[in-house]
């Protein structure tokens, strides 16, 4: 933190909204929409932003009826507490999100019930709680996990460029805080390695997302050694820190969510890598026949086939993400060994095929994997009792899910919880300012995202994202009202004159040739694809030139240097998709149609 005195300003703008995700890029577009200058930075490489809200479901937690809504969210909270004037506040904008999209993301609301009913555990992920069935999701496209709605709210950031520049590469590295009223008068950015002081004349938006990938706070504030996540690689609790040293009292700070096989698990990946969501059948194969979990000792500590929410489990009564093991195994033998073999999704991915660990039995396997023989013996042994007898007495799985190890191998692959995002940051109340410890707001600053999740307890798919958009609104429009004048200003009649800073977002021109076409799609799961298609006279394919993409490292580039020699080869575009990298295939099939579409 600076105080702010005497400070020389390298640029000014009205508004500085810290985190282009989809709580910053909705802050910064309705800050905009009240004649606000606005500077919107993230520590992302371009291509890269967006946050989770990018790599999310893209679904939107919608109520039909406000009163159950309401007495639905203060269950989940339950036992803790959170200010009712909050969930007030949050309810009636998931009642008003089909309305919201029609009118500010300007499409067509989609209702998840109407067109995918097959999900409606998903709807209401708690259908024993009092008015779990007004729970709707609300989506911008009948589909889901394809960045549709990430790509909407960047788009509405680009058409406002005459009132904002985008700066990408640029953390934030300190707010600046006048010393004696306590306004936050600005951010130091760094930009090409150099601090910039950036003067924010009405307000500060913290939208930096949370702190799956800062490992310090996740051992003190989640007490986990190790959690694989499964969004962006650059939330790393920032926000926190920059809200910390200006004074902020902190809420939630123990809760986060999970996803994926088992009760949100993954193969383990390298520190700093994304693990791979797998859902649907993938977690059937696992969670089902001759296989188990065990955990740091050795033994069973779940029941595997049982139904999770959000990586949360039945804790006696609560719903709680299970104690991080380090690491957990997932124990099989032969038969299920060839089963997993043989599905395309796990068959193709390397932390699960190259980590396999093979033994001729329990005991040789346990000293592989670094844990007393005697005990994985006895776990396999109770397991087995369990499948002979139909009867898993120690965590009541089903019988029907049960089967009895076979065979002459045993095998061990390494597991590990998987992050979806985290909960915690710092306190607000309902115009989005942040609290101190003292209970008082913090002039100008303001939060809004994954930051500072309404969460306090158990989780409903579609709330997070819920709240990027209505906190994201509110805080943009609070950020935007003009503040009073520096005192010494206005005594003097001083006024600065207004520096900005140039913007990244820009649209690139690509140099043609005769037969040569550009084409453009936002369909990829990361940033634009952009291709340069070259055709023969007769409008053959003849070359798929990738000139723009930032798709992720594994499948999606997979998908980029596989398709287009495909679509040549095939001459033609519906060549079949990469597996696992569907996003980034549809991505390019439809730049590629865009660029044919332009042949007169």
């Amino acid at each position: 933190m600076i105080y702010q005195a005497d400070i020389e300003w390298n640029a000014n703008y009205d508004v500085v909204v810290l985190g282009f995700g989809g709580a910053g890029a909705t802050a910064a577009r309705f800050a905009a929409d009240q004649d606000a200058q606005i500077l919107l930075v993230d520590a992302a490489p371009e291509g890269h932003e967006g946050g989770n809200t990018r790599y999310s479901a893209q679904l939107l937690g919608t109520g039909e009826d406000f009163n159950k809504m309401k007495k639905y969210y203060q269950q989940l909270t339950a036992p803790m507490s959170l200010d009712e004037e909050m969930i007030d506040t949050y309810v009636k904008g998931m009642v008003a999100m089909p309305e919201y999209v029609s009118k500010y993301l300007e499409v067509e609301p989609c209702s998840a019930k109407d067109y995918a009913p097959q999900s409606r555990w998903a709807f209401e992920e708690f259908p024993e709680y009092e008015g779990s069935e007004t729970h709707d999701f609300t989506t911008v496209a009948k589909s889901w996990f394809d960045a549709s709605l990430w790509q909407i709210l960047k788009n509405q950031v680009s058409k406002r460029q005459s009132k904002m520049d985008v700066l990408y590469n640029t953390p934030a590295i300190e707010l600046i805080q006048n010393g004696q009223t306590r306004v936050i008068e600005g951010v130091v950015i760094e930009r090409d390695n150099k601090r910039l002081n950036v003067q924010a004349k009405n307000g500060v938006v913290l939208a930096t997302g949370g702190f799956e990938n800062n490992q310090r706070m996740v051992e003190d504030y989640l007490g986990a050694k190790k959690l694989a996540p499964l969004g962006t690689l650059y939330n790393k609790g920032d926000g926190v820190r920059l809200a910390q040293e200006v004074g902020a009292d902190l809420w939630h700070m123990h809760n986060f969510e999970s996803l994926g096989l088992l009760h949100g698990m993954a193969f383990a990946v390298p520190q700093g890598e994304r693990g791979r969501l797998m859902l649907g059948e993938q977690n059937e194969k696992v969670a089902h026949g001759s296989a188990f979990v065990i955990g740091d000792d050795g033994t069973r500590y779940f029941n595997e086939a049982e139904e999770n929410r959000h990586g949360h489990i039945k804790n006696h009564g609560q719903w709680k993400v299970p104690m991080n093991q380090v690491p957990p195994y997932l124990i099989f033998d032969s038969k299920k060994k060839e089963e997993l073999d043989h599905d395309p999704i796990i068959a193709s991915y390397a932390p699960y095929y190259n980590q396999i660990i093979s033994a001729s039995s329990p005991a040789e396997l346990a000293e592989k994997i670094e844990i007393e023989p005697a005990v994985l013996n006895q776990t396999v042994a109770r397991f087995n009792h369990a499948c002979e007898e139909h009867n898993d007495s120690e965590f009541h799985r089903a019988s029907t899910t049960l089967q009895a190890f076979t065979g002459a191998e045993i095998f061990a692959v390494k597991l590990e919880q998987t992050m979806l995002n985290t909960q915690g940051g710092p306190r607000r109340n309902v115009k989005t300012e942040i609290i101190d410890t003292k209970g008082q707001v913090i002039p100008h600053l303001y939060s809004a995202g994954e930051l500072v999740g309404i969460s306090a307890n158990q989780y409903q798919g579609g709330g997070n994202l819920a709240e990027c958009l209505i906190w994201g609104k509110i805080a943009g429009e609070n950020a935007a009202i003009p503040k009073l004048a520096n005192e010494a200003d206005v005594a003097s009649g001083a006024s600065v004159s207004e520096k900005h800073l140039n913007s990244d977002l820009r649209r690139e021109t690509y140099p043609t040739a005769k037969n040569q076409y550009i084409g453009r799609s936002s369909r990829g799961m990361v940033d634009e694809i952009v291709v340069r298609v070259t055709v023969d006279e007769n409008k053959n394919l003849q070359e798929i030139e990738v000139l723009k993409q930032a798709e992720s490292a594994d499948h999606g580039q997979k998908a980029i240097e596989i398709l287009p020699k495909e679509m040549v080869k095939q001459n033609r575009t519906d060549v079949d998709a990469v597996t696992g990298a569907s996003s980034t295939s549809r991505g390019l099939r439809d730049a590629v149609n865009d660029a044919l579409s332009k042949i007169k």
